[in-house]
């Protein structure tokens, strides 16, 4: 009797050390069907993201997955990038330049048809900054009847890292954050608060970069990126997010109202949070003001994923 058939997803990334472990991740998983990848200004410029995720999924030895160009800032900030990967995003790796080309239409437009065409509905996983699915919920909304639901990595409940508290990709661009969480479909938020847990440790990260094989000896080399040198540990990040999405077991959710903070000011770009189990005075007076619910991750298996990860990557 046949199995479940893999679960159709696309991949909005920043690649970027960990969106290049999720790419990794999603290509090799026999759960997973990777039908397109589109890329937008994060931890690097666009054209550089394009670059990275062009050469990963060489490495991965991935077939010929539609890549596409999005957008080079922002909604309403300038152009920036984080820098914690490198300069070239990719750890300064010296990875080889791609041999395949990007496609033909913009990353919005790829997103589009990827979505329509799909026989099943899809589920969206954005590992970066939330510009091109903005541009695609605001440009196209016929598209969420087609998508499943969408799991980002983004957010915290707790504490930020691009400021006390706000997480680099909602910080990067809040106002395309903001604009996610209204969407009339499932959303999952996968954010700092698990991110940081899973964590693959020294022994398997060496034993990956001795592989003999391309895309696990890659993965191995970027587990043990850090932005002081090399590290014996390496953290999944991203790729957790798509670990969620393959084996969502390992994902303890709450549905909570989540909102993103949009003054400027210290707290631009956090996620607020609220797990409150009664109403305030704040509502008492003045009405609750109807938020969606967001399934947030509030915990993680973490030696579960890190050891799909190896399984899947590694073939551990």
């Amino acid at each position: 009797m046949p199995g479940p058939q893999p679960v159709p997803v696309i991949i909005d990334c920043d690649t970027g050390v960990d969106d290049a472990l999720a790419l990794l991740f999603a290509v090799r998983h026999p759960g997973l069907d990777l039908r397109a990848v589109t890329c937008v200004a994060g931890n690097t410029d666009v054209d550089r993201v394009v670059r990275n995720t062009l050469t990963v999924l060489e490495q991965a030895g991935a077939p010929r997955i539609p890549v596409g160009r999005g957008a080079e800032r922002p909604l309403l900030e300038p152009a920036r990038a984080s820098g914690w990967h490198g300069g070239d995003g990719m750890g300064d790796l010296g990875l080889p330049e791609p041999a395949r080309a990007p496609a033909d239409v913009d990353a919005v437009s790829l997103l589009r048809r990827e979505l329509l065409a799909s026989p099943r509905p899809v589920t969206l996983i954005p590992t970066a900054p939330l510009t091109n699915i903005a541009l695609l919920l605001r440009t196209h909304p016929e598209v969420t009847g087609n998508i499943e639901r969408i799991v980002f990595m983004g957010g915290a409940v707790g504490s930020g890292n691009a400021t006390a508290v706000a997480e680099f990709n909602v910080w990067h661009d809040p106002e395309a954050a903001a604009v996610l969480l209204t969407a009339d479909v499932p959303i999952t938020m996968y954010g700092l608060d698990v991110f940081r847990q899973v964590v693959v440790a020294g022994e398997w990260a060496r034993r990956l970069r001795a592989s003999a094989e391309p895309g696990a000896r890659l993965a191995g080399r970027l587990l043990g990126h850090g932005p002081d040198g090399p590290e014996e540990a390496g953290c999944l990040g991203d790729a957790g997010a798509v670990c969620a999405v393959a084996d969502p077991a390992g994902l303890t959710t709450r549905p909570l109202p989540v909102e993103v903070c949009l003054a400027p000011g210290p707290a631009r770009g956090q996620t607020i949070v609220d797990r409150r189990t009664r109403p305030g005075e704040s509502e008492v007076h003045h009405g609750r003001r109807g938020q969606a619910l967001v399934d947030v991750a509030l915990a993680v298996d973490a030696e579960r994923y890190a050891r799909l990860f190896l399984e899947t990557v590694g073939g551990r």
